[in-house]
């Protein structure tokens, strides 16, 4: 009974930790903001019931408005009839940013079932305010500042594109890293044509900008704007001189104020239209010197950066014909990928092999970091003690603006003679040829022998044709399907067309998700995602060439009846201006999503009845 009361206990204690392992609690915060401006701060725990939240009375740098509000969501799924549920608890603060500078948002604690969990912090930056900026209202969202622009003229000083350098003045060779970064203050309707500059004169490597990246506030000749990173790029001058690199373009269509105003529900709002305009990058210099000939080392072959050099070799003490590798790791940030292999002097009676080279970099401001292993492999014929000089290595440190050169220890080999030389039969042709023929020759087989009737062969047979004709059908009909298939996987507008529905649905689950969270800017920001999408798709047509009048032709052009193409138009301006009101309502939002997926419901039906 004893026995039986333990196990229990070890299998409660043992569940209660699988359910402890499900339990998150972390915090949520935007990355930036602006002084005097409202931020929303949560602390969310997933898989628990939380008890006594634990909050610093003094967050440095805001005033606590109010708080802690609790929200709690429940969500349930059944997959292949497994039931699983999970519970979501919010607690909302609402701070005003009273300083300019780098914040910490510090941690909080909660207890779940008698055990505490403490969430991580965040880092938040406050900027300036904005030298045209009205004070903020309570409730409403952080504005990058006031826009001047018009359907006439999109200013300058609303919407530009920047090329930035790390630096300006570099060494031949020298790691330089170009960011071309977009900058507003206006709603953004459609990306168009994006022309980046040539880097004519130096050797280029583009950095993995996120997919899913936002747009982040900076503060820049005193506004604020919304901001993201186009592209990044890092950059080797192959050649001194003053090389320029060329003016960059990007075209956008902007929302801007109409002049117009109608009167809503919400009072009096500005009607909206477009306005197109091409951005563009001004010209920047790169001063790009040469690298100094005096007290250049003979054997430098263009390394710039900061480097370490590791040698090493498999074994000194050998047999002839055996294989040795010697090793080089170059390790360090600069121009790796253009080092060269070392020079190695093998003795003149070693067989020696191409380098074998392997890469592991990764792209850094100051160039790229990581590891070159270059693996040299090579084969004594003969016994003896040879020697393998010492191998050395040179590059310029950028840090010291001084060569350097690394070198590794001499080698002496020690190798014995080959006891299976003169045995190997393969080593000579006659003695192969020998082998072959004493091979050639077979023993005389003894005993009762067995003859079979040469009626009652295989080949020729029923079953020895069906043996090779199935299969070859079989092949057949495979090389026509696999055709076809290829055929319908190259039309590659018919497969975004067929899967624009299930993509469609997958957006608007997530944007139920946002609803049931009342996460009014990502809702609306995933139904017109799913829209615009749908529509692409559809239409095959990008979304950055979509707009009100095309999806009006096209899908008159497709067969679609008004009602439902002023549907789509509507989902689109309601998701457009909900998104810039002050407040909308769960019973407005409810509504836009089901217009939404009835529209596309609709959408789907009417295309079945014209394929029929």
């Amino acid at each position: 009974m004893k026995k039986y009361f333990i196990l229990s206990i070890l299998l409660l204690i043992g569940i209660s930790k699988i359910f402890a392992d499900d339990i998150t609690f972390v915090i949520s915060a935007p990355a930036t903001t602006v002084k005097g401006a409202q931020v929303q701060l949560q602390y969310i725990l997933k898989g628990g019931e939380g008890r006594d939240l634990q909050v610093p009375d003094d967050i440095k740098g805001f005033d606590v408005l109010y708080g802690p509000s609790v929200s709690q969501m429940y969500s349930s799924s059944n997959i292949n009839g497994k039931v699983t549920s999970e519970s979501n608890i919010t607690y909302t603060y609402l701070l005003m940013a009273k300083d300019e500078g780098t914040f910490t948002l510090p941690a909080a604690s909660v207890k779940v079932n008698g055990r505490n969990y403490k969430s991580n912090t965040a880092q938040i930056k406050v900027l300036p305010p904005d030298k045209n900026a009205k004070p903020q209202q309570p409730g409403e969202r952080v504005q990058a500042t006031t826009s001047s622009s018009t359907a006439a003229n999109v200013s300058a000083s609303d919407a530009f594109i920047r090329a930035i350098f790390s630096k300006t003045k570099v060494k031949e060779q020298e790691a330089v890293t170009v960011t071309f970064r977009f900058y507003t203050v206006l709603n953004i309707r459609n990306v168009g044509k994006i022309q980046f500059p040539e880097f004519e004169g130096f050797m280029t490597e583009d950095f993995d900008l996120p997919a899913n990246r936002q747009m982040a506030l900076e503060h820049y000749n005193g506004r604020n704007y919304y901001t993201i990173d186009v592209k990044k790029t890092l950059l080797f001058p192959q050649r001194s001189g003053k090389m320029t690199i060329p003016a960059g373009t990007m075209e956008i269509v902007f929302e801007v104020a109409s002049g117009k105003k109608v009167q809503t529900f919400f009072g009096p709002q500005e009607v909206m239209t477009e306005a197109k305009k091409v951005l563009k990058t001004t010209p920047v210099t790169v001063d790009v010197t040469a690298l100094p000939i005096q007290n250049k080392p003979v054997g430098f072959s263009g390394a710039v950066g900061d480097f370490s050099f590791k040698p090493s070799i498999s074994a000194e003490k050998i047999k002839a014909n055996d294989a040795v590798t010697i090793k080089l790791d170059i390790t360090g940030t600069g121009n790796l990928k253009l080092i060269k292999n070392p020079e190695i002097k093998f003795p003149k009676d070693f067989e020696t092999y191409d380098a074998n080279v392997k890469n592991d970099f990764k792209l850094t401001e100051n160039g790229l970091s990581g590891t070159k292993s270059i693996e040299y492999m090579f084969i004594p014929r003969y016994p003896g003690k040879f020697t393998i000089p010492a191998i050395e290595f040179s590059y310029f440190d950028t840090k010291s603006n001084t060569y350097k050169t690394i070198s590794s220890p001499s080698y002496t080999l020690d190798v014995d003679k080959d006891p299976n030389a003169g045995k190997n039969v393969s080593t000579s042709y006659s003695n192969q040829r020998e082998l072959e023929v004493e091979q050639d020759i077979r023993y005389l087989k003894t005993g009762k022998y067995s003859f079979t009737n040469p009626q009652n062969f295989f080949v020729g047979s029923v079953s020895y044709i069906l043996w090779y004709a199935i299969p070859l059908v079989l092949f057949v009909a495979f090389v026509i399907a696999y055709r076809k298939q290829i055929k319908a996987n190259a039309d590659i507008a018919l497969m975004r067309t067929k899967k624009a529905n299930k993509v469609a649905t997958k957006r608007l689950k997530l944007a139920k998700q946002y609803l049931q969270a009342n996460k009014k800017d990502n809702f609306y920001e995933e139904i017109l995602r799913a829209v615009w999408g749908y529509l692409s798709d559809k239409l095959t047509i990008p979304v950055s060439e979509l707009n009100r009048e095309n999806i009006e032709n096209e899908l008159t052009k497709y067969g679609v009846d008004e009602i439902l193409i002023n549907q789509f138009i509507g989902i689109l301006d309601t998701g457009e201006f909900a998104r810039y009101a002050p407040s909308e309502s769960e019973h407005a939002m409810d509504d836009l999503y089901s217009d939404t997926v009835d529209a596309i419901g609709k959408m789907e039906s009417t295309i079945k009845k014209i394929n029929k």
